[in-house]
């Protein structure tokens, strides 16, 4: 049956709104959709955590433009029309800084028009909760360096500002409050990921994530949720937020890893979560963790595929192109599931990943193992909302094109999966490392890991082993290879499209990206360069040379990470990681401009609504899907102003 539903709902300069939606939502139980909803309640309660995290004036930025756009009535349409362009930028991107190139982005207004905006917005009603003696004149000064100056503090993260500058004062999140590196040496944290260092009177200090401490009230309203769904969790679920809540009550790393483990071992829930602070790409550190939350139900149709890796984990350890001391003797606890997601909220939304693998902590992942889930939903919202005219344009002949149009969705979701559940829980760390890789290899962390599980997938995709497990067709395997390969390559040029500014790459998935193709151009005879039309291509020629490659800079990444080799981590990314070609990016910029095709994609999540009968008694949950952004993040917002 033809899927006739809206995908693309618009476009914001380079920035694609697509609905997401959630499908068999109906088919749960009501105890499991019961369970759906108070998570997703949770999710919403601590959005905000996330927009303070990632800058100190993101909260009040937003009260300002929200406060006027539910307020517009005779604001001037041309004022009014740039300010719900920048909003929505500012929804998508969690703030004024894009979530790709970590580059702030400006409001095309001037101060009189703001102030006019807010002028008409309160004669409409709205409530901009001025200070005692302040003008709405003072509240726009307040933001104007913010909305207005490219030159004030220009980027969220900056992991490579420049010789003898800090990578702490060069970033402006609020992770940190008046801290250098030089600050750290001799500070031992004692909690690494859920606090914000700051300096008082001359002293460090962590302010930690926790009940009674930094955000409070949003993680005071996200414990009331989770212990909502507790009287509808399966005994496993139920066992992991009981430890979540304890970890959130205390803020103590022992009680963080007291619930990754619970997490970790509640394998087969028909609905789980993610929530907490988890991922530590905003740090230029990267130790941080800054806050999200999923919720999402099982596919049971496409998790038999993605089971298979799971199962087979330990072959496939035992295969991987490394030196043999840091594979993992027995690999313990694999697990993976095709889910569909019905909220991502803070670091995960609107802008998505694909494809997940948790806990991070290498300690648990090794004793405990790990969980990978493939977002089956996310994948395909992507590739039914993306142009023909993306892989036409980047493609170097039909027979290419055709591949992609055949395999791509294929070809794409397997290497995900492998990334996921191989990538990321494979190999182990040196005997003699005592301490966590963050702690070794710092800023470079993450894109060495995601380097890593990358060249896991793309050597693993090649092997035969998947046609013997069922995972692909054994005659038509050479072409999925092909097709990945390609557009693995593809991607390192098209993937400029999104850095507008400057000549190098902040995002970690960007530079690991960026590295394996440039390492394999200088490195083996698989890629070739070619123009054609004022335009150029990355062209795969040799997909053994290819796989040949992959497997010699996987057992250099393995080697590194395993030893916590944090020269040779700055050596490869600096090499071939960071920095490009503005040349280069011009061109792809005008070949995408011209054919109007986005750089990044953010969602509108699916609607629940609860049925409640006479008694308060949930009697149903009921799906939609909004297909409007403005109105889900002025709802999701209200939510929060409510304190629900």
């Amino acid at each position: 049956m033809t899927d006739t539903r809206p995908y693309l709902l618009e476009q914001i300069d380079d920035a694609a709104v697509v609905q997401l939606y959630a499908d068999g939502f109906d088919r749960l139980t009501l105890k499991e959709k019961t369970l759906v909803w108070h998570l997703c309640r949770a999710a919403i309660a601590g959005r905000d955590i996330y927009y303070d995290q990632r800058h100190r004036h993101n909260l009040g930025m937003r009260a300002l433009l929200e406060g006027v756009l539910r307020h517009a009535d005779g604001v001037p349409g041309d004022t009014l029309a740039e300010l719900t362009r920048y909003t929505k930028l500012f929804w998508l991107n969690t703030g004024p800084y894009n979530n790709l190139t970590a580059r702030k982005f400006l409001l095309n207004l001037d101060r009189a028009r703001v102030t006019e905006a807010m002028e008409i917005a309160t004669r409409n009603g709205a409530d901009f909760t001025l200070a005692k003696g302040e003008s709405i004149a003072d509240r726009v000064d307040k933001y104007a360096r913010m909305f207005f100056d490219p030159d004030f503090e220009p980027m969220v993260t900056n992991k490579t500002p420049g010789e003898g500058q800090d990578i702490l004062a060069s970033s402006t999140n609020n992770l940190y409050d008046g801290v250098t590196m030089a600050d750290l040496k001799g500070f031992t944290e004692r909690h690494p990921l859920n606090s914000r260092l700051a300096m008082r009177n001359g002293a460090l200090v962590e302010e930690v994530y926790k009940v009674g401490g930094l955000y409070d009230a949003q993680i005071r309203r996200i414990v009331g949720h989770l212990r909502d769904a507790l009287p509808f969790a399966p005994p496993a679920l139920g066992k992991a937020l009981t430890a979540l809540v304890q970890f959130y009550e205390t803020g103590e790393d022992a009680d963080r890893e007291a619930f990754d483990i619970a997490w970790v071992q509640n394998r087969d829930a028909a609905v789980d979560t993610m929530n907490g602070f988890i991922e530590v790409y905003m740090d230029a550190r990267g130790i941080k963790g800054a806050w999200e939350a999923l919720v999402y139900y099982a596919n049971h149709e496409r998790t038999e595929k993605i089971k298979a890796l799971a199962t087979h984990a330990q072959w496939f350890e035992d295969h991987l192109p490394i030196d043999p001391k840091y594979r993992k003797p027995t690999v313990k606890g694999v697990s993976a599931m095709a889910i569909e997601v019905v909220i991502e909220i803070g670091e995960s939304g609107p802008i998505t990943p694909i494809g997940v693998n948790l806990p991070n902590d290498q300690r648990i992942r090794e004793v405990h193992g790990s969980k990978s889930v493939s977002l089956s939903n996310a994948l395909e919202a992507y590739e039914k909302s993306l142009p023909s005219t993306f892989r036409q344009e980047f493609a170097w002949d039909d027979a290419e094109m055709e591949r992609a149009k055949t395999w791509g969705a294929f070809a794409s979701e397997l290497t995900t999966e492998i990334h996921e559940v191989l990538g990321h829980g494979s190999g182990r760390m040196a005997d003699q490392i005592t301490v966590t890789p963050q702690e070794l290899l710092q800023e470079q962390y993450s894109a060495l890991e995601e380097s890593r599980a990358d060249l896991v997938a793309l050597y693993f995709v090649a092997d035969p082993y998947l046609a013997t497990l069922g995972l692909v067709p054994a005659d038509q395997q050479q072409a999925v290879v092909q097709t990945e390969y390609e557009a693995y390559a593809r991607n390192a040029l098209v993937q400029l499209r999104r850095v507008r500014e400057g000549a190098q790459l902040e995002e970690d998935h960007m530079r690991n990206r960026q590295a394996i193709v440039h390492w394999l151009l200088a490195n083996s005879k698989s890629i070739d360069v070619r123009r054609r039309d004022d335009k150029t291509y990355f062209v795969v020629t040799d997909t053994d040379a290819f796989r040949t490659g992959v497997a010699r800079l996987l057992a250099e990444v393995q080697r590194i990470k395993s030893e916590g080799d944090y020269a040779a981590a700055r050596e490869l990314f600096e090499a071939y990681g960071v920095h490009f070609d503005p040349d280069l990016r011009d061109e792809v910029v005008a070949r995408v401009d011209h054919l109007k095709l986005p750089s990044y994609t953010g969602f509108v999540m699916p609607q629940l609504e609860p049925i409640i009968d006479g008694s308060g008694t949930i009697t149903d949950v009921r799906i939609s899907y909004p297909c409007d952004l403005s109105k889900q993040m002025l709802e999701y917002s209200r939510s929060a102003a409510n304190r629900s």
